[in-house]
């Protein structure tokens, strides 16, 4: 990614300011931040998520965001989110070439942006390939194969217009696990573990019920 072509920094600041209007943010955590090979876990609720997300982090952050292949369906998204580092994921299939990019933008240097759950979650209600939305391993897979830095980060759920948003970034870890690669009921756990982290952020259980 290039974060300072003139598309994406028409992008950003645009974006970012009829964003700011239509859903105001509160940041916390900004600090705890590492500046490279960092992977964002937050949890999912809104398509707004990862757009809020991004446009509260600096504009040379260097992020990348893994977004449903069914936004780049349309030309002109497609372009335009291409142009600021996004790239597709085929949900519910084993895209492998969209895991080779996701850990490759990590190695250059990068940071990934990837929403464990892998789909919204409304209310706790969300279901993928017909059982309750949960963790998906390969969020952890990605972060074992590149050592990146996991930091789980919670955004409030409900999104309403004109109403304040908050986004909490937490500590960043680095996971445990046995042999090269770990086990795929560690992955498992990783990937539980952060969503987890990511919801107690903001006070919640994992599918954003109330602790």
């Amino acid at each position: 990614m290039k974060p300072f072509n003139r598309v994406f920094v028409v992008i950003y600041y645009v974006v970012g300011f009829i964003a700011g209007i239509l859903h105001p943010v509160t940041v916390e955590g900004m600090d705890r931040l590492p500046d490279s090979g960092v992977l964002l876990c937050p949890n999912h609720a809104s398509n707004w998520d990862p757009i809020l997300v991004a446009l509260k982090l600096p504009i040379n952050y260097r992020l990348h965001i893994m977004a449903k292949e069914e936004l780049f369906k349309n030309p002109l998204l497609g372009w335009l989110l291409r142009k600021v580092g996004a790239f597709p994921v085929s949900r519910g299939n084993n895209d492998i070439n969209t895991i080779r990019t996701a850990i490759q933008s990590i190695k250059d240097g990068d940071n990934l942006l990837v929403f464990p759950e892998g789909t919204t979650i409304h209310d706790g209600i969300g279901y993928t390939d017909g059982l309750p939305a949960h963790a998906k391993a390969g969020v952890a897979m990605i972060g074992v194969r590149t050592g990146a830095k996991l930091v789980p980060v919670f955004v409030d759920g409900e999104k309403k217009l004109f109403h304040r948003t908050r986004i909490i970034f937490g500590e960043p870890y680095q996971p445990h696990y046995t042999g090269r690669r770990g086990t795929s009921d560690e992955m498992q756990k990783i990937a539980d573990d952060i969503l987890a982290a990511a919801y107690a952020l903001g006070g919640q259980a994992v599918g954003g019920k109330p602790l």
